[in-house]
């Protein structure tokens, strides 16, 4: 097995009086979707955060091809190729799309590639290409936060709760999206509420409780074995 291409070991994160992060450990293999699961409140969006420098580790240590990073700023993150997509989406409202695509480029002007081929990923986005990002549906916001941080090619993408609330169509779209982009030889993390999603998209998978990662493995595993599921995070549902 190559070396992963990220991993954190013994992660602690606080934030104000509150101990998030309590020594996770988890590794992301290279070129694979790894999932990360788990109850609502247990740690995910603040690993994936303290992973891009947005919260500073109180301890611990990151590991992004094999170099430690867990001090450095947000956007030498950001230059050594990992691309974040926040749950809130992050977006510039008052800007047009083509705008909003721009200032996802952080080494030079948008590749006409690379733009034909995010278009054709998410031809919405060609359609108001020209439009303020504020008039787009929620869909198509959501949309427009994952082309963004796709625009230029990125070694490690950070992606939090892609699919949270929109349509089954909509859905289907980004995950084959996310396809094209772990094809092209892209490395994943992947906070997912929806199961259904993360069976289809996971290589492997880490379930987060209480601020540490409790269980890891193959996503099959996991998507297979529902008494699994119910122990790890309190799914009753049926595994297909």
């Amino acid at each position: 097995m190559s070396e992963p291409i990220l991993t954190l070991n013994n992660l602690y994160t606080d934030i104000a009086q509150y101990h998030i992060l309590q020594g996770v450990d988890l590794q992301v293999p290279r070129g694979q979707v790894t999932m990360l699961l788990g109850r609502n409140g247990v740690g995910k969006t603040t690993t994936l955060k303290t992973i891009m420098g947005q919260w500073t580790a109180k301890s611990g240590e990151i590991l992004y091809n094999g170099q430690e990073m867990t001090q450095m700023p947000v956007s030498a993150r950001a230059r050594a190729g990992i691309g974040f997509v926040p749950e809130d989406m992050g977006i510039f409202r008052d800007l047009t799309v083509e705008e909003n695509m721009i200032l996802g480029c952080t080494s030079g002007p948008l590749d006409p590639k690379r733009k034909d081929w995010l278009l054709g990923a998410f031809p919405a986005l060609g359609t108001f290409w020209h439009s303020e990002a504020g008039n787009l549906s929620g869909g198509q916001k959501q949309m427009l936060s994952i082309a963004r941080a796709m625009a230029e090619e990125r070694q490690l993408y950070l992606i939090d709760e892609p699919t949270k609330g929109l349509a089954p169509a909509i859905v289907s779209t980004m995950a084959q999206a996310l396809r094209e982009l772990k094809a092209q030889g892209a490395s994943i993390l992947l906070v997912e509420q929806n199961f259904s999603v993360a069976k289809a998209l996971g290589d492997t998978a880490a379930v987060m409780d209480d601020g540490r990662v409790i269980w890891n493995g193959d996503m099959a595993e996991l998507a297979t074995n529902s008494d699994l599921q119910e122990r790890l995070m309190g799914l009753s549902m049926e595994a297909h």
